[in-house]
């Protein structure tokens, strides 16, 4: 098992689920940021931290170095990496897996605030060899666990598997397709967790829902893209070709102050 000294991650000592709240409890929103302007639109919107990644439409991988770096030099909000060297699901290879390792060096090298990592065996478990090996390059950056949680057989025997091997924090939408849907086995996951892993609903949250997730799931964090489309300044439109799977080329997604700001003032009225 690793232990990490860094910040203490924002959430409750001894949370039991349920929506009481202790004088301990800190409230906070993390913000997928899909690149450096939105991470610094996270910033502005007051959220507390980004899972920085590319590539949204695939769930996230590795961003490149450029982005970090100017992230980490130009801005305070704190900046965890999602360590994902393509889309699909989170059995990697050997050649993978390498990447992984040299991506984990690269953040630690850009002092990133933590990384966040996902790995399971083909039979669906947590594949603990692959995952304590990255924990221990990435020390002493704490490391999180994103959605192939909710890809795993087992998530009540998973979850034991990341506490035992010192994972900080575990997104989750409950294993449902949204984490409204999931609401109720979030709850449950966060009683069995008691204080000794952060679990950090994500998945289709907004303003509008999340006050319903607060009560079902007795949760602290939460996890949001809060995203808008941007759309192409470009005049001169080809319509006939296309570079890449996207419906539409001629717009973009870029995480909106206005909804970090209106997610974050739902969340501090608790």
């Amino acid at each position: 098992m690793h232990t990490h000294n860094s910040a203490p991650p924002l959430r409750a000592e001894g949370l039991n689920g349920g929506n009481s709240k202790s004088p301990a409890t800190t409230y906070g929103l993390e913000v997928c940021a899909n690149g450096y302007e939105s991470a610094l639109n996270a910033q502005i919107g007051g959220a507390k931290r980004v899972e920085f990644c590319d590539n949204l439409a695939e769930g996230g991988t590795t961003p490149s170095y450029g982005q970090l770096a100017l992230a980490k030099k130009n801005l305070t909000i704190e900046i965890w990496p999602i360590i994902r060297p393509r889309g699909g699901d989170f059995l990697y290879s050997d050649i993978e897996f390498n990447l992984m390792k040299e991506d984990v060096k690269i953040c630690k090298s850009l002092n990133c605030d933590g990384v966040v990592i996902g790995i399971l065996k083909s039979d669906g478990s947590i594949d603990k060899e692959r995952c304590a090996e990255l924990i221990a390059l990435a020390q002493p950056l704490p490391v999180a666990f994103h959605r192939a949680f909710d890809m795993s057989n087992n998530m009540e025997k998973a979850l034991e598997d990341l506490i035992e091997l010192g994972i900080v924090r575990v997104l989750s939408s409950g294993g449902a397709s949204s984490a409204i849907e999931g609401a109720k086995k979030l709850a449950k996951l966060i009683k069995q967790a008691n204080g000794r892993i952060t679990i950090m609903p994500g998945a289709g949250i907004n303003s509008d829902n999340i006050q319903e997730l607060i009560d079902i799931s007795g949760a602290t964090e939460f996890h949001a893209s809060a995203k808008s489309f941007v759309s192409s300044g470009m005049k001169f439109r080809n319509t006939e070709s296309k570079m890449g799977s996207i419906e539409d080329e001629y717009q973009y997604e870029l995480t909106s102050v206005e909804k970090v700001k209106a997610l974050v003032k739902k969340i501090e009225k608790f």
